[in-house]
């Protein structure tokens, strides 16, 4: 197939309400020191937590074996019963940057339409702290919170994991590492264009806009501390390489089909469904990277924003897994 107008093989997939968008984003090429910079000043940004109909609460906890504090955000929907069903939501940011204040006003809708409390964990991030440093902060985070329920009212019962991008990944890895170390019980995953796999696909027609392959990889080799896509990497590192996926939680994966990480989500899917996992997957036609969250009022973006609270609803309303 010819390459259109602008030179890529898959800009005229792009759904129309996205173009705009993509075509006004940019990221330096090749990735450097600069990109990381530029990505922490885009993805780290603060919210105001003065959003109707919600309270919002930061609370600093322990950190993983004697490691600096970590921070959780607790957002809670007015009116709230208790016990309440809890999301543990994972910011995203490459790996490199982040931060659960600025995902708050993003996921403060989701929350409320699902009538859920979420809470959101501060980890360190890549390239100064590398794997396993992150998923060390997030469980910690998560067991102190596990122990901490009363005082918030949460539900033992109906906890969630999750998280957005780099965010979608960690948490994958977070529900492997409590199969392995046990921890608070979850019952259900719900990943949104999950960052699994180092090695990238070759498919030409994915990863050309906001994600491209450059900073993808520019992402792993920050949290791996070498080169991605090789054969001596560790599978602890990375979800996709994991072989074995049985006992994992119920999961939910929506991810676009122009996304870099469409073919390992689907490949995640469907190892979950060998391994008797029950899984829904999403495939979003048009959509990129982050066009959902950048891109709101896009009618395929609020397909995807209005199905999330709906996810988390009916896994909610599932008897918990004994």
């Amino acid at each position: 197939m010819e390459r259109d107008a602008r030179g890529s093989k898959s800009h005229h997939l792009i759904d129309p309400e996205l173009v705009s968008f993509v075509d006004a984003f940019d990221l330096p090429d090749p990735c450097d020191e600069k990109t990381l910079q530029l990505w922490r000043d885009l993805a780290s940004g603060s919210a105001d937590f003065n959003i109707p109909g919600v309270a919002v609460e930061t609370v600093a906890v322990p950190g993983a074996r004697g490691s600096p504090e970590t921070r959780l955000v607790v957002v809670r929907p007015d009116g709230l019963g208790a016990p309440a069903p809890v999301f543990f939501f994972i910011h995203g940011g490459g790996f490199i940057g982040g931060s659960p204040e600025a995902m708050v006003l993003w996921l403060a809708p989701i929350v409320k339409a699902a009538d859920c409390l979420a809470v959101m964990p501060s980890y360190r991030l890549a390239p100064e702290a590398q794997w396993p440093t992150p998923i060390e902060d997030l469980y910690s985070g998560l067991c102190w919170f596990g122990d901490h329920l009363d005082e918030y009212g949460g539900d033992p019962n109906r906890i969630a994991i999750g998280g957005l991008s780099a965010g979608g990944g960690h948490s994958a890895a977070l529900a492997l590492y409590l199969r392995k170390h046990g921890g608070p019980k979850i019952m259900f995953q719900l990943l949104h264009s999950p960052m699994l796999d180092d090695r990238q696909p070759e498919n030409p027609y994915l990863g050309e806009f906001i994600c491209t392959r450059a900073f993808d990889a520019f992402g792993w080799g920050a949290l791996l501390g070498r080169d991605p896509g090789g054969t001596d990497i560790s599978p602890d590192a990375v979800p996709g390489r994991v072989e074995d996926l049985s006992g994992l939680p119920a999961t939910y994966i929506t991810v676009g089909g122009l996304d870099l990480f469409a073919e390992a989500c689907v490949d995640f899917a469907r190892r979950l469904l060998v391994a008797g996992v029950p899984v829904e997957l999403h495939l979003i036609p048009g959509m990129v990277h982050g066009g959902d969250g950048s891109v709101p009022a896009a009618a395929v973006s609020k397909r995807i924003l209005d199905d999330l609270p709906r996810a988390l609803r009916t896994a909610f309303s599932r008897p918990a897994n004994p």
